[in-house]
């Protein structure tokens, strides 16, 4: 493993590398860790790669902020880069490329969402997230780590591929607190602001994850310069269950763009 540095603030960040700056976020009940396979081989080929801890993970386990708070820490912690993101990574990635254009120069979801339209649909699944929440706190991390992992979702991962060991560093405070103020149901649409993203956007989806390709698509439709790329062989968590083929798209993207 190379020798990651900490990079200050209050996120837990460690960065790899010198060239332009890549930032790595991962997903819930994730930590940095999850990200550093592929982080590592884009840092040996020239990039300034981070890993980031978001918040209510890994070391910035005592973060409580949502979604628009942890956009504003996550750029103003990594600076100037192309800010790459899975699942609630991506989500994250997204606020900050609206909020902050300036400072994301592209943005790149794997299995992302711009949130859930409907008012009525986003607050029933607020209802679903905090009893969620509740049963994380009540059933400990390991017992949920169990039940979550068992989701169709991720019903295609292999067992090296779901990296239980390192997300039982997580607590079932930290989890809680991530999934009521930066859950699906907690997050405000950003649909809406999609044609104004002024950033190159980068969707990926796992051809099996049947939801998130109709989604990926969409979203690469709706942004000014959106490209969509779907992965053969994978479900939801595409960088784990087919890497080679996400690092290829993520390379040929990052050659088109000028950031």
């Amino acid at each position: 493993m190379s020798d990651w540095l900490p990079l200050a603030g209050r996120l837990g960040a460690w960065g790899y590398g010198r060239g332009p700056r890549l930032v790595f976020v991962h997903g819930f009940t994730q930590t940095s860790n999850s990200w550093k396979p592929i982080a590592e081989g884009f840092a040996d080929g020239g990039y300034e790669c981070i890993v980031v801890d978001v918040p209510g993970h890994g070391e910035s386990v005592d973060v409580r902020v949502d979604l628009p708070e942890a956009a504003d820490l996550l750029t103003s912690q990594c600076g100037p880069a192309v800010y790459i993101g899975y699942s609630l990574g991506g989500r994250l990635c997204l606020h900050a490329a609206v909020a902050h254009p300036q400072t994301v120069r592209g943005v790149a979801e794997i299995g992302g969402s711009p949130g859930i339209a409907d008012d009525e649909q986003r607050s029933a699944r607020r209802v679903a997230d905090d009893r969620l929440a509740d049963h994380i706190v009540e059933a400990g991390v390991g017992a949920f780590l169990d039940e979550w992992l068992s989701l169709p979702l991720f019903d295609d991962l292999e067992p090296d591929d779901q990296q239980r060991g390192d997300r039982l560093r997580n607590t079932p405070e930290g989890l809680a607190g991530s999934l009521r103020l930066a859950g699906s149901g907690a997050q405000h649409s950003l649909w809406p602001r999609l044609a104004d993203l002024a950033v190159p956007a980068l969707i990926i989806a796992g051809e099996r994850d049947h939801k998130f390709v109709e989604i990926g698509k969409q979203m690469a439709a709706s942004v000014c310069n959106g490209k969509f790329v779907e992965i053969a062989g994978a479900g939801h968590a595409a960088h784990l269950q087919q890497p080679r083929l996400v690092v290829a798209g993520l390379k040929a993207w990052l050659n088109e763009i000028s950031y």
